[in-house]
């Protein structure tokens, strides 16, 4: 079987499906990191305290709370990408597995499921689990980043250097905060390509309660509510 025979084993709605899932994560991403609007999400309301935090940490004597803080960060991120490696290789497994595949769409009731359609499906939840643990590996870095220079702020609030270090600590960590929180996303549109095992209109339904669920909590929580309340100035 050549390429052209596997494509006629989907049908137009599975095109239309996984295309409203690819679109839905690119355009839920620009939306929740866009800055310029007036309805700003949670992620891009953190970033005034990221750097307030770190306008605080200049004066703050000791600052073994800050490198709990940044320790924690590095922790939560290692623990996620440690957990997307494990998934990318179970859905390799799997992938390379044609028998257990043939149980698993019986198991599910898809007798007309063909091994080639379900691998396919299996490998978009590995693209998305793929494109999350790149985030998470990357946002441990800048992190740790972050820590160094953070150690390289004076301990003297009076010396020039001081605020310069701490808005470049602030950046470097607003800049890991992003990438982790678009990993965090991809791990999102992973579960919600799930149901296309089930079928096209399975991963539509969930591919919109996927958006949903990212658009309440970024604009319409209630924890938004409260970082609006005397929101530090960027």
């Amino acid at each position: 079987m050549d390429l052209p025979d596997y494509l006629t084993l989907f049908s137009p709605i599975d095109g239309i499906a996984l295309a409203l899932l690819f679109l839905s994560s690119i355009i839920i991403g620009w939306r929740i990191d866009r800055q310029d609007t007036p309805r700003r999400s949670v992620a891009v309301l953190m970033s005034a305290y990221r750097r307030e935090w770190m306008r605080q940490f200049v004066s703050r004597q000791p600052r073994i709370f800050d490198a709990n803080i940044i320790d924690n960060l590095r922790q939560g991120t290692t623990f996620f990408a440690s957990a997307c490696m494990i998934a990318i290789g179970g859905g390799l497994a799997l992938v390379g597995n044609s028998e257990r595949l043939m149980g698993l769409a019986q198991d599910l009731t898809l007798e007309a499921a063909h091994a080639v359609v379900l691998e396919v499906k299996i490998l978009v939840v590995i693209l998305f689990i793929a494109d999350a643990f790149l985030k998470f590996v990357w946002a441990h870095r800048l992190f740790g980043y972050c820590a160094i220079v953070m150690a390289a702020v004076p301990n003297e609030q009076n010396d020039p250097v001081a605020f310069v270090r701490a808005d470049q600590a602030a950046e470097i960590n607003i800049s890991a905060a992003r990438s982790f929180n678009r990993g965090l996303r991809s791990v999102y549109f992973a579960l919600g390509a799930l149901p296309w095992i089930l079928g096209a209109v399975p991963l539509m339904i969930s591919t919109a309660l996927t958006v949903y669920v990212l658009w309440r909590r970024e604009f319409a929580s209630k924890s938004r509510n409260v970082m609006l309340t005397h929101l530090p100035k960027a």
